[in-house]
């Protein structure tokens, strides 16, 4: 009987589609086990061979744990919205919503071809009205709801109105301490003031608590794409997407305010099983740290700079002061002899974004013209802008140190400031007088202090003038929560004499209007304010980023067809937190992020009864790929051998790794490849160049270049996993994928390794069948011990590489089962049956398949986990080696139990023993038990 993959696989998939067999109930006696995988984004390009490396992983980890006997759910859905698709929609005119759908259903076709064992009745899409109208319920409960600090916990937005009928907000500052409302000229406001406010007043100031709030913003505004753009989305001040043009503009932004869960976001890393590289990335994106902020008088000025500073011991090697260019005091402060040159360099920063400020190692800036006063010696300090420092992180103004900091020290030289050559210069606390216009007495009151102590002596003379005061900060801001794009979900939000007015709950959803054109609106506005019918409601126009629906999804799982609400209680209870999550790094600092925030949110609301989304994460590595280059030649169409390019000034270009074998390029394939291409020429590896011999000359060659670089569709190097199950079957390529390496490492993808993987299932089906004769060889016979050793052995370490994800060894460690059991001639069914199913979750196919022709009923996903049994791993006898006057020579299986005279007695009949004795005997033998023998001649 032959291993026919191709008909197997289909035969399987089908039946468990039809069988139901991967249903899941949330009403079981078993235990639940919850595995899930950060969805993916449904892109036109579909899958590449390094996409499923994680999905893999958690479907093996998924059919181990259910035949251990859980309930598992192991869902999948699509993150359907987002700027991809809509950029699509312009560039080929489609309709985000049909090509997300084309896509979605390119996505199952190949996800279905490699045998996952999903839930699809589970299945979420977060561009369906029916998911996302739980995305705005979710979206109106922040807007409701404020951050009450005296209880570390979020609450009704309706409990801090009525807080501040009765006190004001005495006990509850403003989130931005230093907002001001209008009304007041203070961030301070009495119950009677409260209640005098007109209503506009009031909701301005409510606005600046809700958790979901509207505020103006500095974005990065793409014209040509018509939206913001994140700052990792902005590359040398064009758009990483088409290379389009980026500028920064004021628009109103709706923000999260996911500072107000900073400490909480620190401690649950605590308490979940993240590595430790994933814990350091989110803990110093939030960048918690203690500090001060210190106020300095601008000379000739009424205006103040403040600074935060983690180091105010260092105040007296403060040489210069650097400001974000867009601090408002720029404009206040630039003297007119420098406002030319200011002026030019903030326009500069404007076509810069975040990432490249903050990588740049190049020195830049302006001098404002303008001087600070040092509060504790009068000194005259240089204010200067630069794009290093962004106004988002503490006051957006920095205190300049050259002597302790390398990035200050470089500005100095490179605007040629002249530097302090001491940190802790020298001032009497106690003599100083802050009234007079004239340096502090100079003392040795804090040179040679511990920091600590010098700083508790700063901050006691800066806090008693009103100077400074000490301050714990963040370096994370609020969530942009709006982009200005067409395919995201709509804001349930109506603006009323410019009052946000939240749509009532039994509205939704407020569903995304079919529109012909996706250009910005008139003031840059997303594309529904080119909608009449919108705009004529005063909805919102905006649209919410593609993490909004990601930042909650894994609870749509738990109850994914509840119209009354996101997810019930029963549900959520049962399913709790997702036990194992699986996904990339990329994503550390943003869904996981915002995920966390919301689960945190949901549970203060007691929506849910976890505050922290997932246990465990695991972060899988990428799959590279394998890419080719050809080399042409400048202003050319000649293309320049590997070898021959030293001689020419070239271009390298990647080209299709489909078109070329191992390293040598088909350049006939390669020709009709584009139409560009058509009349090209070459240069071969021997130096021939094509206009002078045919290209159809077998002998000529030419050579590629390769590096292995992210498997991208733009790179040409990707493998689409369709082929590689049509070639080799679904089995062969899941378990190849996990023996690539360890599932949490990068590595490269090399097709040539797959057959090892394809001759190992097809050793494993001879022991059960000859496909020579077409006849079965499996049998009822005993189990031998020595078999039954292989086959716990082979249980222990399947169960303890599964376990700890170690499935590279464990794909290797089931090759040395089969290899020993073909050594052992071992056909029995006692051992085919249990070793079946340690391999179902790696291969089911195969596995699904043997299991019934043993003559098993129903899935093999049912049966019972093999059991482990010690003692046949015991060991009754070891292999010592046996040295002949101290050199090895040979090895001798040797029993346990045996005494010295034994061992002598079976040394001296070996033959290689004599062979090297030539008939003499031996002075002595030394036996050292359990590690080895020599043979004294």
């Amino acid at each position: 009987m032959e291993y026919n993959f191709g008909q197997i696989e289909q035969k399987w998939q089908e039946q468990w589609k039809e069988q139901q067999v991967y249903k899941v109930s949330n009403d079981s006696s078993k235990p639940k086990y919850y595995v899930l995988d950060m969805f993916p984004y449904p892109s036109g390009a579909g899958l590449h061979v390094g996409h499923p490396l994680g999905y893999i992983a958690s479907d093996i980890f998924a059919r181990f744990k259910r035949l251990k006997g859980y309930n598992v759910l192991h869902p999948m859905g699509y993150d359907a919205f987002g700027l991809p698709a809509e950029q699509y929609a312009i560039e080929h005119g489609v309709h985000p919503a049909i090509s997300t759908r084309q896509n979605i259903g390119n996505f199952r076709s190949q996800l279905d071809k490699i045998g996952f064992c999903f839930d699809w009745d589970r299945e979420v899409k977060t561009a369906d009205a029916s998911y996302y109208k739980w995305t705005q319920w979710i979206f109106l409960q922040l807007f409701k709801s404020f951050y009450n600090r005296q209880h570390n916990k979020a609450e009704s937005i309706d409990t801090l109105v009525e807080i501040f009928e009765s006190e004001g907000n005495k006990h509850h500052p403003f989130p931005n301490a230093n907002y001001k409302p209008a009304a007041t000229g203070s961030n301070h406001f009495t119950a009677s003031q409260w209640k005098s406010f007109d209503v506009a007043t009031q909701q301005n100031i409510l606005m600046e608590y809700r958790l979901a709030y509207c505020g103006y913003g500095e974005v990065n505004w793409c014209e040509a794409l018509g939206t913001v753009l994140a700052n990792d989305e902005v590359v040398n001040g064009v758009s990483e997407r088409g290379g389009y043009p980026v500028v920064k503009k004021k628009l109103r932004q709706w923000y999260l305010r996911i500072t107000e869960y900073a400490d909480r976001l620190l401690q649950g890393l605590d308490t979940v099983d993240f590595s430790d590289a994933m814990k350091e990335m989110q803990s110093n994106w939030i960048g918690k740290s203690f500090g001060a902020e210190i106020e300095f008088s601008v000379h000739d000025s009424e205006e103040k700079l403040v600074v935060y500073t983690t180091r105010p011991d260092t105040i007296f090697g403060v040489d210069f002061m650097v400001v974000a260019p867009e601090h408002e005091l720029i404009e206040k402060i630039t003297t007119g002899k420098h406002r030319q040159e200011v002026d030019d360099y903030i326009a500069y920063v404007k076509s810069r974004s975040e990432r490249e400020r903050m990588a740049e190692k190049t020195i830049s800036g302006a001098f404002t013209g303008a001087y600070a006063i040092n509060p504790l010696n009068y000194r005259e300090i240089p204010i200067y802008i630069s794009e290093y420092v962004l106004a988002g992180y503490g006051t957006g103004a920095i205190m300049a140190v050259p002597c302790g900091d390398e990035r200050d020290f470089r500005f100095a030289k490179h605007f040629n400031i002249n530097i302090t050559n001491i940190i802790g210069d020298k001032f009497n606390g106690e003599e100083a007088n802050p009234t007079h216009d004239a340096e502090l007495v100079d003392s040795d009151f804090v040179t040679g202090m511990l920091m600590k102590d010098a700083t508790e002596e700063i901050m006691r003379a800066l806090e008693g003038w009103g100077k400074g005061k000490r301050k714990v900060n963040y370096k994370m801001r609020d969530a942009a929560f709006s982009r200005q794009r067409y395919w995201g979900e709509p804001f349930p939000i109506k603006w009323e004499n410019g009052i946000a007015i939240p749509m009532d709950e039994s509205e939704l959803p407020l569903e995304l209007p079919f529109v012909e054109s996706y250009k910005p609106g008139p003031e840059g506005e997303g594309p529904l304010a080119n909608i009449p019918e919108w705009t004529a409601q005063n909805l919102e126009t905006n649209t919410m980023p593609g993490y909004a629906g990601s930042s909650w999804y894994f609870l749509r799982y738990m109850d994914p067809h509840n119209d009354e609400t996101f997810c019930s209680r029963d549900a959520s209870n049962y399913w709790g937190q997702v036990d194992l999550y699986i996904g990339g790094t990329e994503h550390a600092v943003g869904h996981l992020l915002y995920s966390r925030m919301w689960t945190k949110f949901l549970y203060d609301r007691d929506l849910i009864s976890h505050d922290e989304p997932y246990k465990r994460l695991v972060n899988q590595g990428m799959i590279q790929g394998s890419s080719r280059f050809v080399y042409r030649i400048k202003n050319t169409n000649q293309f320049v051998s590997h070898g021959q390019k030293a001689g020419y000034d070239v271009q390298p270009l990647h080209v299709d790794v489909n078109l070329v074998n191992g390293l040598e390029l088909d350049v006939e394939a390669f020709k009709k490849w584009r139409p560009e291409y058509a009349d090209a020429e070459f240069v071969f590896e021997d130096g021939t160049i094509s206009f002078q011999c045919s290209t159809g000359n077998q002998e000529l060659k030419y050579l590629c270049g390769s590096e292995v670089e992210k498997m991208s569709k733009s790179k040409f190097n990707t493998v689409n996993p369709n082929d590689l199950v049509i070639k080799y079957g679904a089995d062969t390529f899941r378990m190849y994928e996990m023996f690539l390496g360890p599932v949490e490492q990068s590595k490269p993808w090399d097709t040539k390794g797959i057959e090892g993987v394809h001759r190992f299932l097809r050793k494993l089906w001879r022991l059960f069948f000859d496909e020579a004769k077409g006849t079965a060889v499996w049998n009822n016979e005993t189990a031998t011990d020595a078999e039954l050793k292989v086959l716990h052995k082979t249980i222990k370490k399947i169960e303890e590489d599964t376990e700890r994800f170690s499935f590279n060894t464990a794909v290797s460690a089931f090759m040395v089962c089969v290899n020993e059991l073909h050594d052992l001639k071992c056909y029995k069914k006692e051992v085919l049956q249990q070793l079946l199913v340690l391999l179902a979750p790696y291969a089911p196919h195969i596995s699904e398949e043997l299991w019934h022709l043993l003559g098993n009923e129903g899935t093999i996903l049912d049966a019972a986990y093999p059991a482990l049994e010690e003692k046949y791993l015991k060991e009754s006898s070891k292999e010592y080696p046996v040295s002949i006057n101290g050199k090895m020579r040979t090895t001798i299986t040797i029993a346990l139990d045996v005494d010295q005279q034994e061992v002598e007695r079976i040394v001296l009949a070996n033959d290689v023993v004599q062979k090297w004795l030539e008939g003499k005997p031996p002075k002595r033998i030394i036996y050292v038990k359990n590690k080895m023998v020599n043979v004294v001649i």
